[in-house]
């Protein structure tokens, strides 16, 4: 009997000392790698405001034009917009993955041009400055300024005044740094209506204007420097 109590302790003893198994540890979460965004390129041909871009002659009426910048960091390729100031119509080119490219455009007109930068690993992307440029034609002596750029009301959007009224604002520029006047056209017809002697050779680039609830307005600017003029195509907002 006494040799049974030793063997049932023993029995015991033996299933207490086992336990259950040590948990398996968890394995720390890597961390998430950074990525960067693409950063902004310095643009380098056509020059910012150079008035005379000859291009390589193609016909009577298009030039080849070259393009370069320098590459920016964390970029896959380039998308380019080039931008028709007398029409406000973008030639793309996209996809660019070296510093330099070639583009066919119409004599005589001046562009604008950009560059955004892109990356396969991000969804962020970098844009440069835009520059303007005269794609030569005709030989001249003095060069219209360029179109104005519309600040605001940005095209489209809906406008609340201020005791019955809205700030138009614009830039302007000049090829050879002339002084400029603007004449702003307004109205809720067209944007070709003639405009009241307040809004007629102005210096500032920014304008007070009186509108009306409930209507569609169109504008536009016309920018002088005394010899030629350039004019925007039109623009609208709603109050």
């Amino acid at each position: 009997m006494r040799n049974l109590k030793i063997y049932i302790t023993a029995l015991v003893l033996a299933g207490c000392s086992g336990g259950d198994p040590a948990p398996t540890p968890t394995p720390p979460t890597p961390p998430i790698p950074t990525v960067n965004a693409p950063g902004a390129v310095t643009l380098s041909a056509p020059e910012k405001n150079k008035t005379c871009e000859p291009g390589a002659v193609i016909s009577d009426t298009q030039r080849e034009v070259s393009f370069s910048w320098t590459a920016s960091a964390n970029t896959d390729s380039y998308d380019m917009a080039i931008t028709d100031l007398n029409t406000n119509a973008v030639t793309t080119v996209a996809g660019i993955t070296g510093t330099s490219t070639k583009v066919n455009l119409t004599k005589g007109t001046p562009y604008s041009w950009k560059l955004t930068s892109k990356s396969t690993k991000s969804t962020q992307t970098g844009t440069s400055e835009t520059w303007n440029f005269y794609l030569a034609g005709t030989g001249v002596s003095n060069f219209a300024p360029f179109p104005a750029t519309i600040v605001s009301p940005t095209p489209g959007s809906t406008v609340t005044p201020k005791a019955g009224k809205v700030t138009l604002s614009w830039t302007g520029s000049d090829p050879e740094n002339d002084k400029l006047t603007y004449t702003v056209y307004l109205d809720a017809v067209d944007g070709k209506q003639t405009p009241t002697p307040a809004l007629t050779n102005i210096t500032s680039t920014s304008v007070d204007v009186t509108i009306e609830a409930g209507k569609i307005y169109y504008w536009r600017i016309k920018t002088s420097d005394g010899s030629n003029t350039s004019t925007t195509i039109v623009y609208q907002f709603k109050n």
